[in-house]
């Protein structure tokens, strides 16, 4: 008899925030093994609790860094850089997600992109190429998740290394619609400014989901 093949640990550092506990539902519902990283170990484990699912567990960033196979940074702009000085012995060889949009309150729906550029280029710079960065999950509405519906939507993923960017594809379809592949990380820069533009589509519109699809492309 074959064996199924084993799933990935992920690690999702600001698991406790609206998207981060939205993607740790969905994908411990999958069967992912899934540590939620904080700066509060206490809180993560408090987080990982409230999700009522088997193989969540919390740790402080470093802790859930360490342990697994895929690290998914979703944390507020302003945390970025310092949360990646902290985990960066942590995460080398392994498979990093940045979901990290520059949004600068109070302006979050208008496009400020940093003069540092993607924060994705950031982390891949500050961890180095042993490090294999990907960017992924930036426009899908939090609120789905949460309830633990997949967001009906495309997730555009963008990085450099062919099978890390297809192993987080398979992740953004257990969360959205599907996974598209958005070429090389630096394209990443434009998923991360497109959050802003349908942020103003939210508010514009008052609703809590818009999302993208890609059209032209046959389904799975």
């Amino acid at each position: 008899m074959q064996e199924t093949p084993k799933l990935p640990i992920v690690a999702v550092i600001g698991g406790t925030g609206e998207l981060g506990s939205g993607l740790v539902r969905l994908w411990s519902k999958a069967g992912y093994p899934i540590v939620i990283g904080s700066r509060s170990r206490e809180k993560a484990e408090a987080a990982a609790r409230d999700v009522h699912g088997l193989g969540v567990r919390g740790e402080d960033n470093r802790g859930a860094a360490r342990a697994a196979d895929i690290v998914v940074l979703s944390v507020p702009f302003s945390n970025h850089d310092a949360i990646v000085e902290e985990i960066k012995s942590d995460v080398a060889g392994k498979i990093v997600v940045d979901a990290v949009v520059p949004l600068v309150p109070p302006k979050v729906a208008v496009v400020q992109l940093p003069a540092a550029g993607s924060p994705a280029l950031v982390a891949q710079r500050a961890f180095g190429p042993g490090t294999r960065v990907i960017a992924a999950f930036h426009s899908v509405g939090a609120k789905k998740l949460r309830n633990g519906e997949k967001a009906d939507c495309d997730v555009l993923v963008f990085g450099d290394d062919a099978t890390a960017k297809g192993l987080v594809i398979g992740l953004a379809g257990v969360v959205a619609t599907r996974g598209i592949d958005g070429g090389a990380l630096a394209n990443s820069v434009a998923a991360e400014a497109l959050t802003s533009v349908l942020i103003a589509i939210n508010r514009h519109y008052r609703i809590a989901g818009a999302g993208i699809r890609i059209t032209g492309i046959p389904a799975q």
